[in-house]
């Protein structure tokens, strides 16, 4: 399965696979408006072998298969704030 990898020019790290280059109808209009401009970054195949830096392949597949598109949001950063310190604070 080919993937045609979009970057959101207004959310940072977020990027939109397709299915088809350039068919952008598949991803919802209140997306679309909330990611902005598309840029093309890349085709790639998904082959069960592919391996993604952020992505499970798999998820990516079905996503494509089922709804056209799959969203990769930027990754979780999580600050741990007085996590396990020992306190109750209730």
């Amino acid at each position: 399965m080919q993937a045609f990898v979009y970057k959101s020019q207004r959310k940072s790290d977020t990027f939109v696979y397709l299915a088809a280059r350039d068919d952008f109808e598949k991803i919802p209009e209140p997306l679309r408006a909330q990611l902005g401009e598309l840029a093309f970054v890349l085709e790639v195949a998904l082959t069960p072998q592919r391996k993604l830096a952020r992505e499970n392949p798999e998820v990516v597949r079905q996503n494509l298969a089922a709804n056209g598109f799959h969203l990769q949001f930027p990754p979780q950063i999580f600050k741990l704030q007085d996590a396990d310190t020992g306190r109750d604070d209730g």
